[in-house]
């Protein structure tokens, strides 16, 4: 997954939003941060449009974790899943800084 994600930082639209220096730093504090799990053996209970995202389901279910993505075929299952764009993540978990 972490392959993935670089991939999609090198995307033209993500480029003019992230420096590459940044998306590689983010990838490698990642890296060193995250905890490998074995891939699921069990489907998900839900499923997506797209089977090559059924994976991202059911990993996200066995670690309780959320999905973060702009495909349109995992966002359509948010009201069963955990799954936020970007935007909403920030909007939801990161805090505005405070009034100066």
């Amino acid at each position: 997954m972490l392959e993935e994600l670089e991939r999609a930082l090198a995307y033209p639209k993500i480029r003019k939003r992230v420096a590459p220096d940044e998306a590689n730093a983010f990838c490698s504090w990642l890296r060193s941060a995250a905890e490998v799990v074995e891939d699921p053996g069990a489907p998900p209970s839900v499923r997506s449009r797209d089977p090559d995202d059924d994976h991202l389901i059911a990993l996200a279910e066995q670690q309780r974790a959320l999905l973060v993505s702009g495909d349109d075929h995992l966002l359509e299952l948010a009201d069963r899943i955990p799954v936020f764009t970007a935007a909403e993540l920030l909007d939801r978990f990161v805090p505005e800084p405070p009034a100066r």
